[in-house]
């Protein structure tokens, strides 16, 4: 009775834990875009700086890194600002055109650790009452009691062995 009780438990703190997911993502995508619109906005300012001296991109920043001191900073560190809009743009695209399902099945594509942050510190726990919302409490729930409820049963199974007498008599 008690190995039930623990797994309804953790099957409801999965559920709880896990229909929070397609809020948290649209948070997530939201913050994303928002990063990926200010990161534009130096590249292209980057890019027109180096198109008004007949410069490509990779000529900016190798002719940058050339420099003083700063300069060599200012190179490493916009190099820096260049891959990482280029992975945030792709993960935006992957994240806007997928579905709640499929987005749960990339977690790759929420890896920016920034975005994650501040789309944690704003986000609001809250119950469920979205199709999607519903849809993932219930997969946490047989996720969490299945887990819990092989974890009671593979403890139990070590604790009831029978001693080494009894097995060769049987």
């Amino acid at each position: 009775m008690i190995f039930r009780v623990i797994a309804v438990t953790g099957g409801l703190a999965f559920a709880a834990g896990l229909s929070q997911f397609p809020e948290y993502s649209q948070q997530y995508t939201q913050r994303l875009s928002g990063a990926v619109d200010e990161l534009s906005s130096i590249v292209m300012q980057f890019d027109a700086d180096a198109e008004s001296l007949g410069l490509s991109r990779d000529a900016a920043l190798a002719e940058l890194s050339l420099g003083s001191r700063m300069g060599q900073a200012r190179a490493q560190s916009m190099g820096q600002v260049l891959e990482r809009h280029a992975r945030l743009t792709a993960d935006l695209a992957a994240l806007k055109s997928s579905t709640t399902l499929q987005k749960a099945l990339k977690p790759m594509h929420f890896s920016d650790s920034d975005v994650a942050r501040a789309a944690w510190v704003d986000f609001k726990l809250a119950v469920p009452v979205t199709a999607q919302g519903v849809a993932f409490a219930g997969v946490g729930f047989i996720v969490g009691y299945g887990l819990l409820s092989g974890m009671m049963s593979g403890l139990a199974r070590i604790f009831r062995r029978k001693p080494r007498g009894q097995a060769a008599q049987a």
